[in-house]
Parts: structure tokens; sequence; C-alpha cells
């Protein structure tokens, strides 16, 4: 009787381990990109499209943070509400947007699917977390989540890289194994176990999920993950990602952490002009690294000028706010301000959309 009972808690445990096993694919193919150091010490890593010193069109220099009466906050631009009056683009697209704070957004699709991007819930994976919190004091305030109904109709979660601030796992086992989960190259080995769907998708590459059209576009940033001083790190192992959503003949744009670079006009010129772009406006200030912090992110006008070189009928800033992490920034609705002040410095044609976090509209 012992015996039988041990075989069937070792046949059980068998069936689990193997049902929970996660399913991996990557789509890639001769129109995608790879863009994989081949030789020398950084074989088998990832790179940018378009690496070494950059040239950037305008950048702002002084007084770049003036006051706005449109924002409205409880100290210095801090703990603030955008306040300012919206004019909302008749673009038709049936696309509706709804920022979740940081790089989070659902997406209801014109035929109806529920997406989301980069998803964070409240803090970084534990326990990151708390040696975050040890060394810097700081908390974000959770953004909006997602509720029951619309995390059992997930249709399909995005992921733009694997730094702590995009990709929780946590989250991951809340979200669960009902929809399928779209990521950049090597990135599906940090996933945790769970019978998760998941598709590793080169630069260009493009999947469905009935009729919507999903393309992974390039962007110019880093990866990385793990440090154990001398014994291992994972920089540059797995890629990173723009998201491109296209139905009905309508797209929507999700830039990734992204510094500037040639690649908004790649897109631009494969995918054309281009409905909703969802771009970053944050991250770029650091007294010590000021120039790398810039080339992995965009500054409000870098980003300004990628969505005129994206042919942008909208552009939708994110990154500042009451659910950011402030990092890389003055403080948490700083970059916000420059962004106001350099829509109007640069003239800027391209209409904005500003949300404060849980807000949504339909485009």
């Amino acid at each position: 009787m012992k015996i039988r009972t041990i075989s069937l808690i070792i046949s059980s445990t068998i069936l689990v381990a193997c049902s929970s096993t996660n399913k991996v694919q990557t789509i890639a193919g001769p129109e995608t990109i790879v863009p994989l150091h081949q030789e020398g010490e950084r074989a088998g890593r990832y790179h940018n499209l378009y690496p070494g010193e950059k040239t950037y069109p305008i950048s702002c220099e002084h007084d770049c943070y003036p006051k706005n009466a449109s924002l409205v906050c409880e100290a210095e631009t801090e703990n603030c509400q955008y306040q300012g009056e919206q004019l909302t683009p008749q673009l038709n697209t049936g696309f509706t947007v709804r920022w979740l704070g940081h790089a989070g957004f659902m997406i209801k699709t014109p035929n109806g699917q529920q997406v989301v991007f980069d998803p964070v819930k409240e803090q970084f994976d534990s326990p990151v977390d708390l040696a975050f919190r040890l060394a810097s004091g700081f908390y974000r305030k959770p953004g909006d989540w997602l509720t029951n109904d619309e995390l059992k109709n997930l249709a399909a979660v995005m992921y733009s890289h694997l730094h702590y601030d995009h990709f929780n796992k946590a989250d991951i086992e809340e979200i669960g194994n009902q929809p399928r989960y779209l990521t950049p190259l090597g990135m599906a080995d940090n996933f945790p176990t769970g019978g998760f769907n998941i598709s590793e998708m080169a630069w260009y590459a493009s999947t469905k999920i009935d009729d919507l059209t999903i393309h992974a576009v390039p962007a110019h940033h880093f990866s990385s993950r793990i440090l154990v001083p001398f014994i291992y790190e994972d920089n540059d192992k797995a890629s990173w990602n723009g998201w491109l959503l296209e139905q009905n003949g309508k797209t929507l744009f999700f830039a990734g952490d992204t510094g500037y670079s040639q690649h908004f006009k790649d897109i631009q010129q494969k995918y054309g002009e281009i409905d909703i772009c969802l771009m970053p406006i944050a991250s770029y200030y650091s007294e010590d690294n000021g120039k790398w912090y810039r080339y992995v992110h965009t500054t409000p006008e870098d980003a300004l000028t990628a969505a005129q070189e994206l042919s942008c009928k909208v552009m939708i800033p994110w990154g500042y706010g009451n659910s950011s992490w402030q990092m890389g920034d003055h403080s948490s609705h700083s970059p916000l301000l420059r962004l106001l002040h350099m829509y109007d410095e640069m003239d800027s044609q391209i209409p904005l959309y500003i949300f404060n976090e849980g807000e949504s509209v339909a485009l």
C-alpha cells in the first residue's frame, strides 16, 4: 500500500512538472534581423543597429523645466496631475489606450482584443525591490492595474525587454498562462515555469492573433538583469524590442525603452505613417553619466523628433509620473515639464495626448 501511494505521488509530481513546462517558439526568418555579435568577446550577445557616437537634432540647454499651469503638483514637480485642456484627435482607429503607469499600457484593439505592454503592478521582483529601497529610499506608488475580467480576457502580453521596471515575474504568475506572451529574442529563459506560451521575436518579425498583426521592431537600448560580481552577468544576452500593432489598416506603435537613432526612420520607411505612437520621455538624466543615459533613453525633444520621423498622427508620452521609479530624472514630472516646454520651442505639429495614471482614450 505504501509503495502504491509513493508511486502515485511520484507520478502526480511528474505530471504537474510536465504540465508546467513553458512552450517557447522563436519567430525569425530571412526578412528579419537578429542583431548578434558574431565574433570577439561579445560573440553571442545582442547589439543595437546604430552603435557609436550620436548626433542629436536638438537639445534643450537652458531653462528646460519652466512651470506650467496645466501641471498641478503637491510639491515641486512631485505628485502631480496634468489638468490641461486636451483635444482628442479624430483618428477613428478603433484603438482604446489606457495608461497603467511608467511603461505599462492596456490596449483594446479595433476588433476587441485586449493586449498589454510592459505591465508592472507594484515594485521590482524581490529581492531587488528591497535593495532598491535600501539604496535610494524610494518605492514607487502603484499605478493602475487590470481588473479580474481583463486578466481573464487578455489575448497577448508584450514585453520590450527584461529590465526590472518593465518585466516582473510576480505579475506574470498573476496574469497566468491564458494569454500569449511576446518577447525579444533570448528572454524566455527569464520566465517562471508555469505552462506559459512564449514567442521570442526577431526585429521585423511578425505574428498574428486572429486578425491582429503584431510586428517586433528595433529599439536602441540594452539588456541586463543579473549581476554577481566576478561570477555571472547577463549583459545583452537577451534582445530588446519595440512593437507595432496593425488591424483594419490602423497602427499603434510602442517604442519600448530606447534612445534616439536611425531606427525610427527605418520603421517609418517600412510601415509608413503611424496612427498612434506611445513614446518614452524619461530616464535620460544623470549627473555622473548623462551621455550614457541619453544614449539609451530619449529626452522629450528626442521623442518629439522621433515622432516626427515616424509620421505619428498622435503622440502619447510615458515614463514620467507618480508611478515611475524616478530613475534618471530630476523628479516625477520633470520630463513632462520639459516635453511641454520643448513642444512649443520646436513648434511641433504632432498632436499630444497626455495621461495621468489610469486614464484612457479612444482614438
